[in-house]
């Protein structure tokens, strides 16, 4: 991950978050896999300590200088460590979610001009991805809009990694494939980018290694690796909702639903349904949140490279 440097208004660079050793070492990999494709993440948070105004997409991406500079230093950075694109993780476009200032009038029409500032400078050599929402962009009655304009961006970026996951919480699954009872699901989303007219082979939707319980109740939510080790006197976490094709953790005493998650097994299930609509591959949230054997990794990797598709 890099996150931007803004201050006064103006974008001024950005850095890597992490160590520029730590970088290197992931670079070094593609001499063992001569077609891995690693691209640099601008984040929308913030661990620079003296970059208060980190993560200012709004304020970059508002002028043509701004998206110019930034395209600009994301090719030389490119070019400087043999990586092969960028991706930007603006968590979003006219909604302050990350806290950072926003501007709901011009922040979704700005968004597609970064990126297609990024396509210009970068070329085809390079990819161009972003982090997505599960609808497409929201436009009020007050002319402000939020998300990203689908419609805009298909014919620009290479692929969108939609956030198919805190979709809801309990008493809710938040990243099923088809669950009318919760805010949002996988089916609901595919629609959506379909309606747009989005290529099927550009999306890769995101598997979420972490079981999610709540937005602001403690804890919100729990690494599959920690849901292995819940205490089981206080819970069952082998439920499974047939409807949903659905893992999830109940409450022993009550049976209540407590927090919804993916397994091997849901993930078998998701990346056959994914594959066979067209669509090019899947993403997780995050690695280091699977258990020590790899159990999910693997499940995903398997279920995406599975030959049949």
């Amino acid at each position: 991950f890099a996150e931007l440097y803004v201050k006064d208004g103006e974008y001024k660079g950005f850095k890597l978050q992490g160590e520029e050793s730590r970088f290197k070492q992931i670079v070094e990999l593609k001499k063992k896999a001569s077609d891995l494709k690693i691209l640099l993440s601008f984040s929308h948070t913030v661990v620079n300590p003296d970059n208060a105004q980190g993560g200012g997409f709004s304020k970059m991406s508002s002028t043509e200088a701004g998206r110019k500079a930034f395209a600009k230093d994301c090719l030389a950075f490119c070019q400087k460590w043999g990586i092969d694109g960028v991706d930007i993780d603006w968590e979003m476009p006219g909604v302050s979610w990350s806290g950072h200032a926003c501007d709901p009038l011009h922040d979704t029409d700005n968004f597609t001009l970064l990126m297609s500032q990024l396509r210009e400078t970068l070329g085809k050599r390079y990819l161009v991805t972003y982090a997505g929402y599960v609808k497409d962009k929201v436009v009020g009655e007050d002319g402000t809009s939020k998300y990203f304009d689908l419609k805009a961006l298909k014919d620009i970026v290479d692929y969108v990694n939609v956030m198919t996951y805190d979709l809801d919480a309990a008493p809710h699954h938040h990243s099923a494939i088809d669950d009318p009872t919760a805010y949002w699901d996988w089916k609901r989303t595919f629609e959506e980018y379909e309606k747009a007219g989005f290529p099927k082979e550009k999306m890769i939707f995101g598997v979420p290694f972490y079981a999610r319980h709540s937005f602001s109740e403690s804890p919100t939510s729990i690494d599959y690796k920690k849901v292995l080790t819940l205490d089981e006197s206080l819970y069952k976490i082998d439920n499974w909702d047939e409807k949903a094709q659905y893992p999830y953790i109940s409450l022993r005493a009550s049976g209540a639903f407590y927090a919804g998650y993916d397994n091997a097994k849901s993930i078998a299930i998701k990346a056959e349904w994914a594959m066979t609509r067209g669509m090019t591959g899947l993403m997780c949230w995050d690695y280091d949140a699977d258990d020590a054997t790899g159990t999910l990794r693997t499940a995903l990797w398997n279920g995406v490279m599975d030959k049949k598709y």
